[in-house]
């Protein structure tokens, strides 16, 4: 993994807090683990989780140990849009949890990766082969997996740095008067229902979302939306803090599944990332899913 070097705007935040911020597939948790025993270092040597940082610490890595599991291989039909030595980019459908979690160790992408190929990065461990980023269960879409170590940390790396481009087509309640427009508002857990986030204030994680509109309707406009964070429900929770839910989400937003109740009207159509081997640029994009086409034949 590459050196991080602290900059002005992460100046004493702890180091715990922003290795979860920037490490996007890392728990808080288990990167408060790495760094007890010793895997992250501060300036060549070890410091606590709750280290304030300081400009131009060097965060550094070593290799971080493979993690044994039960992931059990489940045969199923992945659809690859591109393949090659070092990558992959995967089209997910509605429905497919990327990787297990609590209570849920079956029928993930992890599960259907393991069967497919042996070749996988182990960077997340043996729960997580190959997963540089998630898109969530109910939301469509394309995301990247990487093949080798190497290609991971490069792909991450890009993560950070917002060089990894993620565009995501919507369907959200109500009208803007703007045609573009940038939501700035940090999240965090919601202090009220543990399954869900909200946008806080005072103790969430920075979050940014850009939106453009593409077409307005009578009762609801279809917008793009692109991530400069990848905060746990971002688009979701941001777009319903600003009273645009998304059509359709059974988890924020009320009197948005008039039109469609199955689940958010939302897919990762675009991602664009440098490639690890020849360092071009490569961009992907699929067209929106049929249920998603569906709903909006019948607005027009």
């Amino acid at each position: 993994m590459n050196n991080i070097l602290v900059d002005e705007n992460n100046i004493n935040k702890r180091l715990d807090k922003f290795l979860s911020e920037t490490l996007e597939s890392f728990s808080r948790s288990k990167i408060q683990t790495y760094i007890d025993e010793g895997y992250i270092l501060v300036n060549g040597v070890m410091k606590n989780a709750s280290y304030k940082l300081s400009l131009n610490d060097v965060i550094s890595f070593k290799e971080f140990p493979k993690e044994t599991s039960d992931l059990v291989s489940e045969k199923m039909d992945i659809d690859i849009i591109y393949e090659d030595e070092y990558l992959m980019v995967i089209n997910k459908p509605v429905g497919l949890v990327v990787h297990p979690g609590a209570g849920n160790t079956h029928g993930t992408l992890a599960n259907g990766l393991k069967a497919y190929s042996d070749n996988l990065s182990t960077n997340n461990g043996d729960f997580r082969p190959g997963i540089v980023h998630r898109i969530d269960k109910d939301t469509s879409g394309l995301l990247v997996v990487a093949k080798t170590n190497e290609a991971h940390e490069f792909l991450s790396s890009q993560l950070v740095d917002h060089t990894l481009g993620r565009k995501y087509m919507a369907l959200v309640m109500g009208n803007f008067t703007e045609d573009e427009g940038k939501i700035i508002a940090p999240i965090g857990r919601d202090k009220n229902d543990r399954k869900k986030m909200a946008v806080d204030l005072i103790h969430g994680k920075d979050a940014v979302t850009y939106f453009k509109v593409i077409k307005r309707y009578k009762d609801c406009t279809l917008i793009e939306c692109s991530l400069e964070t990848g905060r746990t429900h971002q688009i979701r929770v941001h777009l319903n803090y600003i009273n645009h839910p998304l059509v359709g989400d059974n988890l924020y937003g009320k009197g948005n599944k008039r039109i469609y109740d199955k689940g958010q009207l939302l897919t990762a159509y675009k991602i664009s990332f440098i490639h690890p081997k020849d360092k071009k640029r490569r961009e992907y994009e699929v067209p929106l899913p049929k249920f998603f086409l569906d709903v909006l034949a019948t607005l027009r």
